[in-house]
Order: structure tokens, then C-alpha cells, then sequence
């Protein structure tokens, strides 16, 4: 290989390097940060909500459109922009909703693999029993 070829090559791998190493933001490829597109069900549910939010809302204006007697190329351009609307509106509730839903589903994981605070729950509290005392409380008892 010729000189310049070697070059543009070491060039390249020193590039591919970089780029391998951190992110956007400088954090490593490794690490996975909790979101709602890395979420298995959560997707899924906010692509539905998607399209259901876009049908229903160029359904309902198409419907009130077309009975208040609108032109038919303005209830076209009405139902179409309301469904971009809604389309919108569906992702921007399903996308809050479901941030709060994997926020508590990863606090009741670390809940779980936690043991439980004995002061938060005093019924757990282990109550250490007195050696020396337990044997003259019990003597006076009988007195």
C-alpha cells in the first residue's frame, strides 16, 4: 500500500475510535438511561395512542364539519388538521403519562431490592431481648 493510503486509514480508525467511546452528551454506548422509547410496552403504547389520537380527531372534526354544512374542501382541510392535531395532542399525554409510569415501575424496583428502613416500618423492628433481665421480671411476675 502507498503512504497516503496508510495514512487515511490510521486517520479513519482514530475517527471510528472517538466516535466508539462516548455519545452525544460524553456518557459511554454502556450505559442505558431510563426513557420511554427504551421501554418495552411504553412504545408501543404511545405509537397506538398516536394513531388513535390522529383517526379520532380527524373523524370528530370531519363529522361536525360536514353537518354544520361546510364546503367539502374545507371539511377535507378541517378533518386533516385536526387529526394532525390530535395526533399531537395523543402523543404528548401518552409520552407524560408513560415518563410517570416508568419513574414509578423503576422506584418500586429499587424498592424491592432494597431491604426494608425498621424505622419506617416499626412492626419489623427487631427488638432486642435483655439476657439479664428477662429471668427476675419473669420471678416478680409470679410473686
Amino acid at each position: 500500500m502507498s503512504k497516503k493510503a496508510d495514512k487515511s486509514k490510521a486517520e479513519n480508525e482514530g475517527k471510528d475510535k472517538k466516535k466508539k467511546g462516548k455519545g452525544k452528551d460524553g456518557a459511554s454506548d454502556g450505559a442505558v438511561a431510563p426513557s420511554v422509547a427504551n421501554h418495552p410496552r411504553a412504545s408501543y403504547q404511545v405509537r397506538r395512542a398516536k394513531g388513535w389520537g390522529g383517526i379520532a380527531g380527524f373523524a370528530i372534526a370531519g363529522y361536525l364539519s360536514h353537518k354544520a354544512g361546510v364546503p367539502t374542501f374545507d371539511v377535507g382541510l378541517r378533518a386533516l388538521v385536526a387529526g394532525m392535531v390530535g395526533y399531537l395532542l395523543a402523543w404528548m399525554c401518552a409520552v407524560t403519562v408513560w415518563r410517570h409510569l416508568v419513574l414509578a415501575e423503576l422506584r418500586a424496583a429499587l424498592e424491592r431490592t432494597e431491604a426494608p428502613d425498621p424505622d419506617m416500618i416499626p412492626a419489623r423492628a427487631q427488638k432486642p431481648a435483655p439476657a439479664g433481665d428477662a429471668a427476675p421480671a419473669q420471678a416478680g411476675a409470679s410473686s
